[in-house]
């Protein structure tokens, strides 16, 4: 067997993740067939790559040989890619393809962009995981990707991808059903919400294991349901769950939004481009910039926080 680059992909991303199953979600594979790739590479150089232990997956000598070649081989591919769809799209006419998590600051944000670019053509590619996104950046795929990281769980951010932090520390409310008992405050301390189910959506980077931090640090284990943001709507307006929520979210009947005594919840908001100069992408950064301050003194709840803080999102008068 030959090695591609691919093969050569694929033992980055595990020596990257320490992890079979980690590494086979980033490359969007299944594990037995990554683990079956990985024996195969291994036979055709004659030695193992990795030594398999309980914690994970650590390179072998020969492995860390093979890594230090492999690396900059791939990122040299990655790189040659990006350059090559670049010139193909200055060729075929303006574009501007963005990525995004799901956020409230989206419909202002592609508004602006479209009042400001009206002669490029832009597309939007929304997924649930950043880490997805990120690598479209870094693969020429995405040209710009607004993406959360969950505070306490890092992002694998591709080398090169360049990062500007919009919030620092976006706080994390709850949200629970109207009739909730804890809903009657203006703010909720996570022990009133020992006897609840929590809801959340596994295939969100981060979600579930920046909220198992926070529960067992406060002493916490109630149980904990999985489920997409829909499912997760419907279960929380009738009571059957809380969950974590974005302070920009819009309020509804029958569900209330309250932030956490504390903030002990909180993402770090990035906007993500492509190596190279970043000129190009300054007034897209702008125009994120103002429709999330749009969106967040849009939600009553979040603007009363930005208050309480003396955020400079929010004027005296907002």
């Amino acid at each position: 067997m030959e090695l591609e680059v691919r093969h050569l992909r694929a033992l980055c991303a595990i020596a990257e993740t320490g992890s079979l199953h980690k590494a086979a979600r980033r490359l969007g594979v299944s594990q037995p067939s990554l683990t079956t790739q990985l024996r195969r590479i291994e036979n055709s150089l004659g030695a193992e790559l990795f030594s398999r232990e309980r914690s994970g997956c650590r390179p072998t000598p020969l492995g860390r040989a093979v890594l230090t070649r492999a690396r900059p081989l791939v990122a040299e591919m990655a790189a040659l890619v990006v350059e090559a769809k670049a010139a193909a799209a200055r060729a075929q006419g303006a574009r501007l393809r963005v990525g995004s998590t799901a956020s409230s600051a989206l419909p202002g944000w592609l508004g602006r962009l479209r009042r400001r670019l009206p002669d490029t053509d832009i597309s939007l590619h929304v997924d649930v995981s950043a880490n997805a996104l990120l690598r479209m950046v870094s693969s020429g795929q995405l040209d710009v990707a607004f993406v959360h990281e969950v505070e306490g769980c890092p992002l694998l951010v591709p080398d090169g991808v360049f990062r500007r932090v919009l919030m620092e520390r976006e706080p994390q409310f709850i949200s629970m059903s109207r009739d909730h008992p804890a809903a009657a405050a203006p703010v909720v301390e996570l022990r009133d919400l020992a006897e609840d189910r929590w809801i959340v959506d596994p295939t969100v980077d981060g979600e579930w294991d920046g909220l198992r931090r926070v529960l067992a640090a406060a002493g916490l284990n109630p149980p904990v349901l999985h489920g997409d943001y829909h499912t997760a709507a419907s279960l929380i307006a009738v009571g059957e769950a809380v969950a974590p929520c974005q302070p920009t979210s819009g309020g509804r009947e029958d569900m209330a939004v309250r932030p956490l005594l504390g903030d002990p919840l909180a993402v770090r908001l990035l906007l993500c481009t492509p190596p190279g100069p970043q000129e190009p992408y300054d007034e897209v950064y702008t125009d994120l910039e103002s429709a999330y301050r749009e969106a967040a003194t849009r939600a009553a709840v979040y603007r009363q926080w930005l208050r309480r803080h003396k955020s400079p999102l929010i004027t005296p008068a907002a």
